[in-house]
């Protein structure tokens, strides 16, 4: 039987705290045809609102470490301000929109992260994604705008990596759908030149990963991002692209994580 096609949005960075790119983002959102869920991060306003209150934003390896203080922050922050902020754009749009986080609906539910080299604090990873009911939902008629944030099922919520859980819940949901999860990021894909935009790699599988990993050309934030795409792939999801936010209505563009057979 044919599945519905269900396009899950991941989007951050810049393009959710400057006006303009936002604008043009939702717009396009919007537009997109069939199902479809939207995952945000916020991570500069959450650094700037701890900043106003006297909080000092503690990262280690460009992760958050996320103590009493900070929780309260981005939970402030992501769960409300840059959440409820895109709910009501889209709802101008013309899309019913809901904004939620791991914790509505028992949707995500993650375990706090074991202390080994670094104690990250009140940050969560993923265990498990309840598609079933986030897929009800969506066949409901309504999109889920989900920030950052799940839950231990012990009554803590959880800063959680917003590249994690676009990835986590396309798997938890291509038993119900046919996903495609797309990226969004201010770079036009993955680029074999960071300081060249032209230099997009159209392609990667992981065997490419693994080589252009060793090779040095992706690292950093692009290493997670890339093996939450790799992860997708290998549990069902049908498409991934990683892109400039910029080319949401032409996804032809960026770069397509691919299965091996596919390349």
């Amino acid at each position: 039987m044919t599945k519905d096609k269900l396009t899950i949005v991941k989007v951050g960075g810049k393009i959710v705290e400057e006006e303009e790119s936002l604008r043009q983002l939702l717009a396009d959102f919007a537009s997109i045809e069939g199902f479809k869920l939207l995952v945000h991060g916020g991570g500069r306003s959450a650094t700037k609102v701890a900043a106003d209150l006297g909080i000092e934003t503690k990262m280690v390896d460009g992760r958050r470490i996320t103590d009493d203080d900070m929780l309260k922050v981005v939970t402030m922050v992501y769960g409300g301000l840059v959440n409820k902020s895109v709910v009501a754009r889209l709802q101008s749009l013309g899309v019913d929109a809901l904004g939620m986080t791991g914790a509505d609906m028992n949707i995500i539910l993650s375990r706090k992260r074991p202390v080994k080299s670094v104690d990250y604090g009140w940050v969560g990873d993923v265990e498990r994604v309840n598609g079933e009911a986030l897929s009800a939902l969506i066949r409901s008629g309504v999109v889920p705008v989900i920030a950052p944030l799940t839950h231990d099922g012990e009554g803590h919520l959880l800063n959680t990596n917003a590249d994690t859980m676009a990835g986590s819940t396309a798997r938890g949901l291509a038993p119900y759908f046919d996903v495609r999860l797309v990226f969004c990021f201010e770079k036009p894909g993955v680029l074999r030149d960071e300081n060249d935009d032209d230099s997009v790699i159209a392609r990667i599988d992981r065997a490419a990963f693994g080589q252009l990993k060793n090779e040095g050309i992706v690292s950093g934030g692009m290493l997670p991002k890339l093996q939450n795409a790799l992860d997708a792939i290998d549990s069902g999801v049908s498409e991934v692209i990683i892109t400039k936010a910029s080319s949401l209505g032409n996804l032809d563009a960026g770069t397509h994580i691919v299965d091996n057979k596919m390349i």
